[in-house]
């Protein structure tokens, strides 16, 4: 058998399929969805590393505020106005100056700032917890 030497008429007679239907459809929502966990893949992330950071970070700061609180005499200058409430109210400025100069602010800042991390680390999982835990199970 000869072989033909018109190939572009070989073709010519062959229709292209029509896709399904609904196809684009399917596409368009794959690819959101697709969006959609990769958005949440960065708040799990996110997420994970704010918690393990909080968890770190408050307990080591809430025992140096505690150390520097020891450390700085408040306790003593507060002791003594409860003990001696007169002296105290005669002299209430000297005090009050007493014990904001002893303050440990740096400490108390960092145990804030890690406390607030804290907390807000759990706000955002409970915000958040139904995509955090649909991307877990679906994994």
């Amino acid at each position: 058998m000869p072989m033909r030497k018109d190939y572009e008429k070989l073709f010519t007679n062959l229709k292209p399929k029509k896709p399904p239907a609904g196809l684009f459809d399917r596409i368009i929502f794959a690819i959101k969805r697709e969006q959609e966990l990769k958005q949440t893949k960065k708040l799990l992330f996110s997420f994970l590393f704010l918690l393990v950071a909080s968890i770190i970070a408050t307990p080591i700061s809430g025992s140096i505020l505690v150390s520097q609180i020891q450390n700085s005499g408040i306790l003593h200058f507060i002791s003594a106005a409860l003990s001696d409430f007169g002296t105290f109210l005669s002299m209430w400025q000297n005090f009050g100056l007493a014990i904001l100069e002893s303050l440990p602010l740096t400490s108390m800042i960092l145990f804030t700032l890690s406390l607030g991390m804290s907390v807000f680390t759990l706000r955002l999982f409970i915000y958040r917890k139904r995509l955090l835990l649909a991307y877990l199970i679906n994994k």
